[in-house]
């Protein structure tokens, strides 16, 4: 081998190995450099604009101010959970006590009603929205595949969905609300009425996405896959399932993240009416509050209801990616 050769085959791995450190630092910047940049830019703008703006209630709350509440709101949390475990503890030793006296006595152990704390009140949040997200997905993925696949009932439903498609929570809410309380009549209820009104109105406000998602991925099915169907007279069930479904599932989850973002948001103004323990009720609490720390606390809920709507759309990116066959399609 030449000298020459072997000077080439040297400046060509080199270049390789630049090319390789330059593509991961490319990366590393667009994935971790710039977000944390753009962070930094707005907290930056963040702290300037609220040491300016007073309030009845005091300076705006800056980023310093939310941490505190954060830290404060945790406390609290661990707090209750002590009291709580302390509530249980002395019903067992009071019940082994009465026990001891009387081998025939059954003891009962009372529920603690003490106050949810904000951990308390995002997790009861978070089965809300799901339980509303599920009702809407288990109505509008059916009822969007059917419009999808008959292009009549797509015109016979099509202006309706497209009428209640952009009608505010606010205004389903009242009427959810005379429904439940002249349906949902029991002495014993299974779920508090407040509870069944907020998963309703979140239901009827992100069914919508879903349903017009899903008839457009099924109607824009490729024809050689559905001569190929009807080729192989593959029953209609058979023909869902093996073809309309896996063609439009990234249509589908469009949809379906769509309606998860719509539900979330819906969810907090369901909450503050509908005076269902949540995130919502958190902040309209706090609100007619009027402490001092009130602004700080909201803030740091405004902050954990954006993040957690962006881990619920991550959620369901990543749900779409194992699913669905076309990777490529859920790359946003």
């Amino acid at each position: 081998m030449s000298l020459t050769t072997v000077s080439l085959s040297r400046l060509t791995n080199t270049d390789q190995v630049i090319n390789i450190f330059k593509n991961t630092l490319s990366k590393i910047t667009n994935t971790m450099l710039l977000p944390i940049i753009g962070i930094l830019i707005f907290l930056f703008l963040w702290s300037i604009a609220a040491a300016s703006i007073q309030t009845s209630l005091g300076t705006f709350p800056g980023p310093n101010a939310v941490v505190k509440q954060f830290s404060s709101l945790y406390s609290e949390h661990v707090v209750e959970r002590e009291k709580a475990e302390a509530f249980y503890e002395r019903q067992k030793i009071r019940n082994l006590a009465k026990q001891q006296k009387n081998p025939d006595y059954v003891g009962k152990i009372r529920a603690y009603t003490g106050k949810e704390t904000f951990f308390d009140q995002i997790l009861t949040s978070l089965v809300t929205v799901t339980c509303g997200f599920l009702v809407a997905a288990a109505i509008a993925i059916p009822l969007g595949i059917w419009m999808g696949l008959n292009k009549r009932l797509n015109l016979a439903l099509n202006p309706i969905v497209q009428i209640f498609k952009p009608v505010s929570p606010l205004a389903w809410l009242p009427l959810v609300t005379m429904v439940v309380s002249a349906v949902y009549v029991s002495d014993d209820p299974m779920v508090s009425k407040s509870f069944l009104t907020s998963l309703i109105t979140v239901s009827l406000c992100s069914l919508w996405p879903m349903v017009i998602n899903t008839s457009i991925g099924v109607a824009s099915i490729d024809s050689d896959l559905l001569n190929v169907s009807k080729v192989l007279r593959l029953p209609a069930f058979t023909h869902i399932k093996k073809i309309v479904l896996p063609a439009s599932i990234p249509m589908i989850f469009t949809g379906m993240r769509l309606s998860f973002g719509v539900a979330w948001m819906v969810l907090i103004a369901a909450e503050m009416l509908a005076q269902n323990p949540g995130l919502g009720k958190f902040v309209w609490d706090e609100f007619q509050n009027g402490s001092s720390d009130s602004l700080a606390r909201i803030m740091a809920a405004v902050i954990v209801i954006g993040f957690i709507g962006f881990l619920l759309d991550r959620l369901m990116l990543q749900l779409q990616r194992k699913i669905s066959w076309d990777k490529s399609s859920a790359s946003v």
